[in-house]
């Protein structure tokens, strides 16, 4: 199931990053005149829609089990990535990409809620490693076809095939999951959870505050990296996609392999908290390193650095949703997830359009590299000043 839910993973980001691989291409940009600002409004418009929708769908998570609503939103979202092939002006990529955010808003509170309602602490940091992994192999494998298509057919059947493409996930979808016990059942005592005693604890706040710090890069990444791959270091469109695989596929890995062994140590007794703090933490500090690109003007050294700095960026991505899992234990895990989302992609309007502009008002990337590095370190402090475990309140406390 955990692998499932990972090949979702995969899917959903492979249509909303394919965008990101067309906006590198001279082609798609000719086709729509876009601007720089363009660009970025375009890459933002996803996460408007995914954003706003990402506490409603933890509350149908916590209603109705993960089966049903994620198998209606699997369909709709495939059609509507689809559609992007018959576009022919900006306001109908912007209204596509609106449309395709408000599909994929179940993905996350769905899948952590399941996680969470079935995998014990000791295995949890591995199971989330799986599933955000497909979240890195979605841009890796999305950006190598994606080059491949367009170079062979065209944007249009780029999209009409990577797109609509994923409507076929509903068959093993429907054929292999079951909720089981958990679905429909509440979280907490009363079951009419209310988010207002979350924010009676620091806690909620460092967890936001290092989500979007983690975001910020990771939506740079998906909707930035090709373009700063070709316009900053001057990489072909073939060397930019494999470059781009290269870098999630090593985030892939450390999610994957930072998440085990986080659990290992926790299954030898280490203290669950300190040991995904420390995962976490380390992790957005070795992200840093991407401030490289814009101190060099070694394209070989600046590239490494990126990459380097995306693998990093893994070892925070399993142990910082589970840090939350364990010191939220309690609370209804839907919305929570939906919660920590919402704040995660307010980063992605933020992130892309904010890119955008720099990038337009001082014609290079190495502002928006010194953004990322700002937030970054952000990011560090709220983690080790607010996410203490002396500060988590008792579960029955968030239903009061």
């Amino acid at each position: 199931m955990v692998g499932l839910l990972s090949l979702g993973f995969t899917l959903a980001y492979v249509d909303r990053t394919i965008l990101s691989i067309a906006l590198a291409s001279a082609d798609f940009k000719g086709q729509f005149a876009l601007s720089d600002n363009a660009r970025g409004l375009l890459n933002s418009a996803f996460f408007w829609s995914y954003a706003l929708l990402q506490v409603p769908c933890g509350y149908l998570t916590d209603r109705y089990g993960v089966r049903r609503p994620y198998a209606i939103a699997i369909f709709g979202w495939s059609i509507i990535s689809g559609l992007t092939c018959l576009a022919n002006s900006l306001w109908q990529l912007f209204t596509i990409r609106l449309l395709l955010g408000a599909g994929e808003a179940i993905v996350t509170p769905a899948s952590i809620r399941w996680i969470a309602t079935n995998i014990p602490e000791r295995h949890r940091g591995l199971a989330v490693g799986i599933l955000f992994a497909g979240a890195k192999f979605g841009p890796a494998i999305g950006a190598q076809l994606a080059v491949m298509l367009i170079e062979a057919l065209g944007w249009r059947w780029m999209f009409l095939i990577l797109g609509g493409g994923s409507a076929v996930f509903v068959i093993p979808w429907l054929m292999l999951v079951r909720d089981g016990p958990a679905a429909g059942v509440r979280s907490g005592a009363s079951g009419a959870a209310s988010l207002g005693g979350i924010w009676r604890s620091p806690v909620i706040y460092g967890i936001l505050l290092g989500t979007v710090a983690y975001n910020y890069f990771n939506y740079f990444n998906l909707t930035w990296l090709p373009a700063y791959f070709v316009e900053q270091w001057d990489l072909p469109l073939s060397s930019m996609g494999a470059y781009t695989a290269f870098s999630f596929l090593g985030m892939a890995a450390t999610a994957i392999g930072s998440g085990a062994l986080a659990d290992l140590l926790i299954r030898r007794g280490a203290p669950a908290v300190a040991v995904r703090k420390l995962f976490t933490v380390g992790g957005l500090a070795i992200a840093s390193l991407e401030i490289v690109g814009a101190t060099t003007s070694s394209r070989e050294l600046a590239v490494a650095a990126a990459m380097v700095a995306m693998a990093g960026l893994g070892l925070t991505t399993a142990n910082y949703w589970a840090l939350t899992q364990t010191l939220m234990q309690g609370a209804a895990i839907g919305r929570i997830a939906g919660l920590q989302n919402f704040a995660s992609n307010l980063t992605g309007i933020a992130a892309p359009a904010l890119t955008g502009w720099l990038i337009h008002s001082t014609g290079n990337y190495r502002a928006p590299l010194w953004a990322i590095l700002a937030v970054l370190l952000m990011g560090v402090i709220a983690y080790v000043f607010l996410v203490r475990e002396k500060y988590a309140r008792p579960a029955k406390d968030y239903w009061r």
